[in-house]
């Protein structure tokens, strides 16, 4: 009988995952979507928007991914992600039935909760079916996650609410997620911890589980996972301030309608961010190979090539040419999230993968996720309560420098890779 890890079947459960994470991803997204017609509905203002969007949402989605990634590690990977879809997608069903800011906010951090135990297990589960030299390109193709999510909210999230309610979209979509969990227990199965590492030595003994506290010892004080998860935390902070509020930008500042958004936006973010994705992952698998320094220099170059395209695209004055250049922002600024996974996964121990990834999860998703929206959301309030009439433009020309800081993060960490690999070579 075929492995998970050899033949066609492992692909099979890399596109199983991959929709797992679109899911996770599309119920994410789906409030920046329809901002506009939840702030119309329920009267809610920029900062509130913020808020439940970024650190009400993250508050669960990055702690709770610990006590997750924890018993994911000792326990069958595959049930952890299967309840937790079923979780997130209830929720979303919850988020369009909810008729107050209040009942929104709960159901959205119940979403938050059901999500952290999403893409942990799954960065795992990749590991161990693929094999080193092949991980990026999985992980490229499992990072499409994000776009194809996002592209498929903005196409049928705005097009629901345009023609029915901005509520309907939520329930549909959450129904998918419910029916995709049972899904999950049928087609994935859980494979052997390391099997598919190089070195034998790798693979623990089954008894032998990484102890907890251990574990977040070596990630916080390990230089390396550090830095890609600051660096990553960085580059969230612009492309998540600017996600959850991308959509509302385009309809008050460039004129956007929603049947517009429907149409153009989805096929800039389908495009733009999936390019990312697949290119960035054949890049790593291909120059890591020949050295390390690729999952740092990799994101720095990208983000100084996306920062002087994204300022244009915020100062663009008509949205034909503000969705030309933000289809050029999405294709650099996602390379870091391939390289970052990999990076992590292939530093630690086979039975610290979940969790090291759900410490990746919790520094750069707290930082970019849980600040970058609020951040915004508040930022935009403030100018236009201190009389600026394009607060939402002035607070999104504030995120050019973090950019500036991102870059700088990945290049410490090229000098700590450099630093390393000259240390291994022998006198």
């Amino acid at each position: 009988m075929e492995t998970q890890a050899g033949g066609a079947r492992r692909w099979i459960v890399l596109v199983t995952l991959t929709f797992v994470y679109v899911l996770n991803f599309l119920d994410r997204q789906l409030l920046g979507i329809l901002a506009k017609p939840i702030q119309d509905s329920l009267h809610v203002t920029d900062s509130q928007l913020g808020l439940i969007g970024g650190l009400y949402f993250a508050m669960f989605y990055c702690f709770i991914a610990i006590p997750v990634g924890w018993l994911a590690d000792r326990t069958n990977r595959v049930t952890i992600l299967s309840l937790a879809c079923a979780i997130w997608s209830g929720a979303t069903i919850a988020c369009g039935l909810a008729t107050s800011y209040t009942q929104l906010v709960i159901a959205r951090m119940t979403v938050g909760f059901g999500e952290a135990g999403g893409v942990p297990p799954s960065y795992a589960i990749i590991t161990d079916t693929f094999r080193p030299g092949e991980r990026g390109t999985a992980f490229g193709i499992f990072n499409l996650g994000p776009p194809i999510g996002a592209a498929l909210g903005i196409a049928f999230g705005a097009s629901i609410a345009a023609m029915l309610d901005w509520r309907v979209a939520f329930v549909a979509i959450g129904i998918v997620g419910v029916i995709t969990a049972l899904l999950v227990r049928v087609i994935v199965r859980e494979p052997k911890r390391g099997a598919t590492d190089l070195a034998p030595a790798a693979v623990q003994p089954a008894a032998a589980k990484a102890p907890f506290w251990g574990t977040c010892w070596m990630f916080f004080s390990h230089p390396v996972l550090m830095l890609a998860a600051l660096g990553s935390g960085a580059t969230q902070f612009v492309t998540y301030g600017l996600g959850n509020f991308s959509v509302l930008f385009l309809i008050r500042e460039k004129g956007m309608t929603l049947p517009e958004i429907a149409l153009w936006y989805a096929i800039v973010v389908g495009v733009g961010m999936s390019a990312a994705m697949l290119i960035s992952g054949r890049v790593i698998d291909r120059l890591s190979r020949r050295s390390r320094l690729v999952y740092a220099l990799g994101p720095a170059i990208s983000l100084a090539i996306a920062l002087p395209f994204y300022v244009g695209f915020v100062w663009a004055p008509a949205w034909p040419l503000a969705l030309l250049l933000l289809t050029i922002v999405n294709s650099f600024n996602y390379f870091y999230l391939s390289a970052s996974v990999a990076l992590v996964q292939e530093e630690v121990r086979p039975d610290q993968r979940v969790l090291s990834g759900a410490l990746l999860l919790l520094v750069m998703n707290f930082i970019g996720l849980g600040l970058g929206p609020t951040y915004v959301g508040a930022a935009s309030d403030w100018f236009k309560n201190h009389g600026y009439e394009h607060g939402l433009q002035l607070a999104l020309y504030t995120l050019s420098p973090f950019y500036l800081i991102a870059i700088v993060l990945f290049l410490l960490l090229a000098r700590v890779l450099r630093r390393e690999t000259f240390a291994k070579v022998p006198a």
